[in-house]
């Protein structure tokens, strides 16, 4: 028997930068407005932060208008950017190119985005916001075609699905507006965009894979605000991607590869590339003597205003990454996100004042109206242009941004989704990459140590197939099984038994929920559900 529903005025799906955004915006302008507001915010990590991810970092335009006084709060941004370098790596050498405006992180800071996400918790939570950690959402609820709430999964069950001896039944939060603020390809957020037609008439959406490590070096190696980004090596000319290097905090080291998931040839491993790429002679020095100390993985939405799906419906509305509001050549996500869940706060507080539970049209109107639909709009043709190989994407962007300025009279498109931009195995090279040392290039096994990860053995599967054959008659056969190699937690692996036949094996315990499975399965044969709420990584400062 299910626990009794809990109301609020709204309900948030998601404690990232957005989520927690909107619920301090509402909250704000409830006690400006002396109208009292029941705002709650959920989120499947055992703790906020434990499942987020990123470089990063923050260009505060965003927070400068949503706590103007952020700065006598105490928050996490102790590293302000002092210099940028924008490199072209060859196999052997290094070469400086001109740092695109676009990168110029002047007045930006390099933040860990847990510890930034716990600080604007603790503001959410001091405006009388209710934060839910370690509860995820698994449902959503219905009063006919209208979102009225969402519905958290049960606890302790086991994998046949029955109740153990600590049993939770999930609980059904209802609101009168639902904010998904679920991040990159939210899983609710999916089923969202097939009900109502959200992605009707615009381009496929496309993704890339980012893989993070975070070291300790010495001290007379760390440059503290010292940020670089690379194009090249070690992705050839027609992978699309890039490194960023990042000194912050007290001699720490944030390194990461980001890696366009419309590659082509399946025996590619993201994985195995950012391994390869620590032992460059420029990247080499900075490691041979330090700590490794963290490591994680996570998908970006990269495709950007031409791929904005509608943003509203009965009930609620998508901020955010769930959006899709990554400026993907400045790399940056953070400020959009908070932005964009600002204004549907907004929004959705002018509805709240007149009683109304109707869909809230003007939030798409006001973001139009907006600084941040005018920095995706200059954006918008600079990834797309990258599916003509590097050197034609840097040429073409480099005319795109000074002498358009962003606004070229044409929109380049994206044309095909992810997963069907991999071709047949038959038809590629099989890759090899070099052992790994141990002390600066490292394993699959003693990475996923340092994400920390947290599951109950016993609880349901929550990478599921729809076809167990699909996975051997066709991702195997056709494909060489991919799913090895874009995994970078090692969660699919081929089986042989003893007459040799081939089985799919999902390690879920392995599972650092990237969603890169979810992204790009050839077959689309790969569901990503939620886990027990609590349990996957549990991520400290990534």
């Amino acid at each position: 028997m299910r626990a009794e529903s809990i109301l609020f005025d709204v309900v948030i799906v998601g404690a990232g930068p957005g989520g927690l955004s909107a619920s301090i915006r509402l909250a704000q302008l409830s006690q400006q407005h002396s109208i009292p507001l029941n705002i709650c915010v959920v989120d499947k990590g055992a703790e906020i932060g434990a499942h987020i991810l990123s470089g990063a970092v923050l260009e505060p335009r965003a927070l400068n208008e949503l706590i103007p006084d952020w700065q006598q709060k105490e928050p996490p941004l102790h590293t302000p950017v002092v210099k940028d370098e924008f490199l072209f790596l060859t196999e052997n050498k290094t070469w400086s190119l001109p740092t695109p405006p676009q990168m110029q992180n002047h007045g930006n800071y390099i933040i860990s985005l847990g510890q930034f996400s716990r600080w604007l918790a603790e503001q959410a939570e001091n405006l009388g916001v209710s934060i839910f950690a370690g509860f995820a959402a698994t449902e959503i609820l219905y009063k006919e075609n209208q979102v009225c709430g969402i519905r958290t999964g049960d606890k302790g069950v086991d994998k046949e699905g029955k109740p153990k001896s600590n049993f939770q039944p999930g609980i059904d939060l209802e609101a009168k507006h639902v904010i998904f603020a679920e991040g990159c390809r939210g899983s609710l957020t999916q089923t969202l965009f097939s009900r109502f037609n959200l992605n009707q008439g615009i381009d496929p959406q496309t993704y890339g894979l980012g893989i993070k490590e975070l070291w300790e070096i010495p001290e007379h190696l760390h440059r503290a605000g010292y940020v670089s980004h690379s194009v090249g090596w070690p992705l050839d000319n027609k992978t699309y991607g890039g490194s960023f290097i990042y000194h912050w905090g007290k001699n720490l080291l944030a390194l990461g590869l980001i890696i366009g998931l419309d590659y082509e040839n399946p025996y590619f491993n993201p994985y195995e590339e950012f391994q390869r790429f620590k032992m460059h002679p420029s990247i080499f020095p900075l490691l041979e003597k330090s700590r490794r100390i963290g490591y994680g993985a996570r998908t970006l939405i990269e495709g950007g205003y031409q791929s904005i799906p509608k943003l509203t419906f009965p009930g609620g509305v998508i901020v955010g990454d769930a959006a899709g509001f990554l400026n993907v050549p400045k790399i940056k996500g953070i400020h959009t996100a908070m932005k964009s869940a600002m204004i549907a706060a907004e929004s959705i507080f002018k509805l709240l004042q007149n009683g109304s539970s109707n869909e809230c049209t003007e939030y798409p109107n006001q973001l139009r109206r907006s600084w941040l639909w005018q920095e995706l709009y200059e954006a918008r043709n600079i990834r797309p242009a990258m599916r003509w190989g590097l050197w034609r994407g840097l040429a073409y962007s480099a005319l795109d941004t000074y002498l358009f300025r962003g606004h070229a009279p044409w929109t380049l498109h994206h044309r095909i989704a992810d997963n069907l931009m991999l071709k047949k195995a038959s038809q590629c090279k099989k890759l090899d990459y070099p052992k790994h040392d141990n002390h600066v290039t490292f394993d699959l096994a003693s990475s996923l140590y340092l994400a920390n990860i947290e599951y109950e053995e016993n609880q349901p599967y929550h990478l599921k197939l729809k076809d167990r054959k699909t996975a051997i008659n066709i991702n195997l056969k056709e494909y060489a099984a991919p799913e090895q190699r874009y995994c970078p937690a090692g969660v699919y692996e081929i089986f042989h038994n003893d007459k040799n036949e081939p089985r799919l094996i999902i390690h879920g315990g392995n599972c650092i929920q990237c969603k890169a499975c979810d992204i790009k399965d050839p077959t689309q044969n790969i569901i990503w559900t939620p886990s027990e709420g609590g349990s996957g990584p549990q991520y400290g400062m990534m």
